[in-house]
């Protein structure tokens, strides 16, 4: 329940989200340093972005299982680049039982080594292919700095794992995702993406390829809202996943891993949230719309409450996702400014005077203020709401990308990028060395994010060393 004014986000935009995460009720501090609790709201959000996700990954032949939170630290040390990657993070279990363990547990930071060995005892033939698996849950990652959503210890997602006959058909998979990915964050979180491969030193650990979706916050950092890594056979070699191909010799499967987690919830807030409160999308939201009945006795209560059970029933039996708040201990002023922060796309308010019109009026979250409040017929108001809660969808991607655009510029020099990225993403012709990408990340602190597919390619001139280069990619300071 809001109760305090947050700080501006032009104030502090840091300490505007994390008071904004708390006091909407989305999540709280864990007695565990470096986690988080999940409230009931936060986690009915979490709950719409993973049943549409779910949903997709079914759709293409995918199933769910479920792996050991408890992984072996000897598998972690079969792959070279992963537990090199990994080391620093990796909490490990040392005592069970009240005995010390004869081999060290890890909490699983990420489940490819266990899975590898799994896969290595299911795949056989190449008629066990392709084998494609999801597993839905928390992983474990050491970190000390929280940041509710965005960098907490242990974090929720989901992890899909697959393997393939060829790497064409891994490969395809990894894009496959890719393409999943960017289509949630445009339909469902109304945040406009980048996707393409990273660069080589910001690869996971272990893989050959790794593509991400890249998103711009409101204080326009960088936040890679989603992965999805093309393995080849390294993790096959590791673990001996090997099959009889349809040739009858043995071959190694060629595997990828993929990823969209909870730190997505942190995404939506930063990029639609403002100095009232979160600004859901509707499609996520838990609550689309809220009715808010105003009386000021027990006869205008009567006449009230029956319009607006009624209202109620209309919008519930279309599909919207309604409250009713009906609380008669706060007024109906706190009751507005309660779910304008937290971010409830549809305000519904009938009074005395509204039963008597047959109307009400609406308040819509993306347009705080007389500017978002409209008055419309009860009659047919479920038709009403589900238009206005497509109208807000759109809007707010609009918004977002065309806020992301004026803060993306192309750089004429070095020096140039250097302005750019301190308060802006810079798109620039680069050479795809680590040793220009590792001169930009000192002077500036700036990253490569991701390398866009489907760019044209064109004879250009990197903007760190001038070397001929033929693609671009984005620069920016990131999370």
């Amino acid at each position: 329940m809001a109760e305090e004014k947050l700080p501006t986000r032009a104030e502090d935009f840091s300490e505007w989200y994390n008071q904004l995460v708390v006091k909407s009720d989305l999540a709280d501090y864990s007695p565990v340093r470096g986690c988080m609790v999940v409230k009931p709201y936060g986690w009915a959000l979490w709950e719409n972005i993973t049943a549409w996700l779910d949903g997709e990954f079914k759709k293409t032949g995918h199933v769910n299982a479920a792996f050991p939170t408890l992984i072996p630290l000897s598998f972690f040390e079969k792959e070279k680049e992963h537990v090199e990657g990994f080391s620093p993070q990796l909490a490990v279990v040392t005592h069970g039982g009240g005995e010390e363990l004869e081999e060290k547990l890890v909490v699983r930071p990420t489940s490819e080594t266990i899975i590898g060995y799994m896969y290595s005892k299911w795949i056989k033939s190449w008629r066990d292919l392709p084998l494609l698996i999801v597993q839905w849950g928390s992983v474990l990652r050491w970190e000390i700095r929280t940041k509710l959503f965005l960098r907490t210890a242990e974090f929720y997602w989901h992890e899909g794992h697959t393997a393939h006959a060829s790497a064409e058909e891994a490969i395809e998979e990894m894009y496959r995702i890719l393409d999943i990915y960017e289509r949630f964050s445009h339909e469902l979180a109304a945040i406009p993406v980048f996707k393409g491969p990273k660069s080589e030193s910001e690869r996971f650990p272990g893989a050959q390829v790794t593509t991400s979706i890249e998103a711009m916050m409101w204080d326009k950092r960088a936040l890679q809202a989603g992965t999805s890594h093309y393995f080849g056979t390294n993790f096959s070699k590791a673990f001996d996943i090997q099959f009889l191909n349809k040739e009858n010799t043995r071959q190694y499967a060629e595997t990828t891993s993929w990823a969209i987690s909870s730190r997505m919830i942190g995404a939506i807030i930063m990029v639609h949230g403002d100095d009232q409160g979160l600004v859901l999308p509707p499609r996520l939201a838990p609550i689309q719309a809220v009715i808010v009945p105003i009386f000021k006795n027990e006869a205008e209560k009567g006449r009230v409450m029956e319009a607006a059970d009624r209202v109620f029933s209309d919008l519930k039996t279309a599909g919207i996702r309604i409250k009713m708040d009906d609380r008669d201990n706060v007024s109906s002023g706190f009751k507005f400014n309660d779910w304008e922060f937290r971010g409830v796309p549809v305000r519904v308010e009938i009074g005395p005077r509204d039963v008597e019109k047959g109307t009400v009026a609406l308040a819509l979250r993306d347009m705080p203020g007389k500017e978002g409040k409209i008055f419309v017929p009860q009659a047919d108001l479920a038709s009403t709401v589900s238009g206005l809660l497509d109208d807000i969808q759109a809007s707010l991607l609009k918004r977002a990308t065309e806020y992301r655009d004026a803060n993306i510029h192309e750089p004429k020099d070095y020096e140039d990028l250097k302005r750019i990225v301190a308060d802006g993403w810079a798109f620039a012709y680069w050479c795809e060395s680590l040793e220009c990408e590792a001169r930009v990340k000192e002077d500036t602190k700036a990253t490569t994010r991701n390398i866009p597919v489907n760019q044209p390619e064109m004879e250009g001139t990197c903007i760190v060393c001038g070397r001929p280069s033929r693609r671009k990619v984005y620069f920016a300071r990131t999370y």
